[in-house]
């Protein structure tokens, strides 16, 4: 392809993806350079049922971070433009960070506070921390990645970025980042400050609204400018929303365990099912800049 206009190169500087990609490299971080010293030290004031769902919580969001840099591939196989792949790159590389996050708190943080309370060691892989909802969700979402790859047509690169971009990072990780974020910074009086997990987690997050942002522009051209019908995007959302919302009611159920509960959670993620279909749905509604996606509530 000739990339080349009057012997300069044609990367379009202004686009909406490039930006997102420059917002992406300027906003590096190290997964191993959060430090985790204090949490190691206070997640002894935690109570066992406490414990448990923070483990829970934990073991979700590292599977579902591993989960999707996988299945992201496809997408960047059959985007055209430049721009776009160069934010997928990044994409790709800032969902690898956070499952490594992940894996390096449990190892860390979780198994040293194991083997405080005189428990086994646990694996976040354990069956134990999962369940059917969860699972169904995932593999919803890979089926839509993989069927772009079989016939790529605008209706099933708009139903792939619905499950990946809109639901899953935009609905489900956006409510398990405002729980853990809200529950560990210090807000709630029976809970303590764990200030590595609250580092990791402003990153993920701001990485996150720029993913969402990212999925959202593109569904935005497809159906103004791919002639996709609204109805694909609201059909396939709200045919996930039934799981979304038990994901949220799930893994927020606690048997006496502090923090936010399932009603708060359900709701918040109402609100962001609400609010992404609102944007996508009113022609004059924008997509936020990018530095407001990477912000944090």
């Amino acid at each position: 392809m000739n990339r080349t206009a009057g012997g300069d190169t044609a990367l379009n500087r202004g686009r909406r993806t490039y930006r997102y990609y420059r917002n992406a490299v300027e906003r590096h971080w190290d997964p191993a350079e959060i430090d985790l010293s204090v949490d190691r030290e206070r997640l002894s004031q935690l109570d066992g049922a406490t414990f448990t769902d923070l483990r829970r919580t934990l073991a979700l969001f590292g599977a579902g971070e591993a989960a999707v840099t996988e299945d992201l591939a496809p997408l960047a196989v059959v985007l055209e433009g430049i721009e776009d792949q160069m934010f997928v790159t990044t994409q790709l590389y800032e969902e690898a960070k956070h499952a490594d996050f992940f894996d390096r708190y449990w190892r860390a943080v979780i198994h040293p506070a194991e083997e405080d309370r005189g428990l086994e060691r646990t694996s976040p892989l354990d069956d134990r921390w999962f369940f059917e909802a969860y699972h169904d969700l995932f593999e919803r979402n890979e089926r839509a990645m993989d069927r772009v790859l079989k016939e790529d047509t605008p209706e099933n690169r708009a139903r792939a970025l619905c499950h990946y971009h809109l639901t899953i990072e935009g609905v489900i990780a956006q409510t398990g980042y405002y729980a853990v974020q809200t529950s560990y910074s210090g807000e709630i009086p029976e809970l303590p400050l764990l200030p590595g997990l609250v580092d990791g987690f402003t990153e993920i997050r701001g990485d996150e609204g720029r993913h969402v942002g990212f999925g959202m522009a593109k569904l935005k051209e497809l159906v103004e400018r791919q002639g996709v019908s609204i109805d694909v995007i609201h059909g396939t959302v709200n045919g996930l929303l039934p799981l979304t919302q038990e994901v949220a009611a799930t893994a927020a159920a606690s048997e006496n365990g502090a923090g936010l509960g399932e009603e708060e959670l359900t709701a918040y993620a109402a609100e962001k099912h609400l609010q992404r279909m609102e944007q996508l749905s009113t022609t004059s509604a924008e997509i936020p800049d990018v530095e407001d996606l990477v912000s944090i509530e």
